[in-house]
This record gives structure tokens, C-alpha cells and sequence, in this order.
């Protein structure tokens, strides 16, 4: 799987945060892979896990960090899909130095393409660019 698949994979099993709790999470993410059409091979399986695992140990931090940038936004209005492509970017950002911004930035855009509703990749861009300077 190439990076940009990895990253949507990772997005996916992310964006289960917002609709189940902590505790049900185990059981959420062997459905996941359960569920995976394309078959993860281990090596996937294994990075998409650990980078998963990291970003929701940073969860509270980033979004703090997230709070403090989105100016007239709070986490908690931001749309689901929208809130989960900025974690999963500002994760690279800020904590994956084998990630450059610029790259974090164009992947999370484009995920707002995908999954977001119109406005959602400029705002996915005004706000990740706050974070690049």
C-alpha cells in the first residue's frame, strides 16, 4: 500500500473515535481489518496500528493545539470528518518528523476532497497552514 492509502486507512480507523468509546475501541479496530476489502498485509496492518495508537495518545494535545489556532472554531463544532483529517495532520505536523508539513498539508487537503463537504478543504488548508509557519 503507498503512503497516501496508508494515510486514508489511518483516517478511517480515526474517524471510529468519534462514534464509539474508548473501551469498545479494541473491538472496533479488528473489525476494521476485518472488514478491509483490499486485505492489509502485516507490515500495513502493523504501521497503520502504531501511527493510530500514537495519534490517539496525543488526542487531547492536539486537539488543544488545534483549538488554539482555529480562530471562532472549537473542536467540538468542527464537523467530524473535518476534525479527524486535522488530527491525523497536525500529528504529522507537529509529532512525525518523517512527514514534511508541506506533504501533510496536500495529503490532508486532499482527504477533505474525499470525505469532506465543500468548503471543507480550504478550511482543512487555512487552518494547517498556521500550523506550518
Amino acid at each position: 500500500m503507498g503512503r497516501r492509502e496508508l494515510r486514508e486507512q489511518i483516517f478511517k480507523l480515526l474517524f471510529r473515535i468519534e462514534f464509539n468509546k474508548p473501551e469498545e475501541m479494541a473491538e472496533q479496530e479488528k473489525l476494521f481489518f476485518e472488514d478491509d476489502e483490499k486485505k492489509t498485509s502485516e507490515i500495513d496492518h502493523e504501521y497503520i496500528t502504531e501511527k493510530y495508537a500514537r495519534i490517539v495518545k496525543q488526542k487531547k494535545e492536539i486537539d488543544l493545539m488545534i483549538n488554539e489556532i482555529a480562530e471562532g472554531w472549537k473542536t467540538e463544532r468542527m464537523g467530524k470528518v473535518d476534525l479527524t483529517i486535522l488530527r491525523l495532520a497536525v500529528y504529522e505536523i507537529k509529532f512525525d518528523e518523517d512527514v514534511p508539513a508541506s506533504v501533510a498539508i496536500n495529503e490532508a487537503v486532499e482527504l477533505a476532497k474525499k470525505f469532506g463537504q465543500d468548503g471543507s478543504p480550504s478550511f482543512i488548508n487555512g487552518i494547517l497552514a498556521k500550523f506550518a509557519k
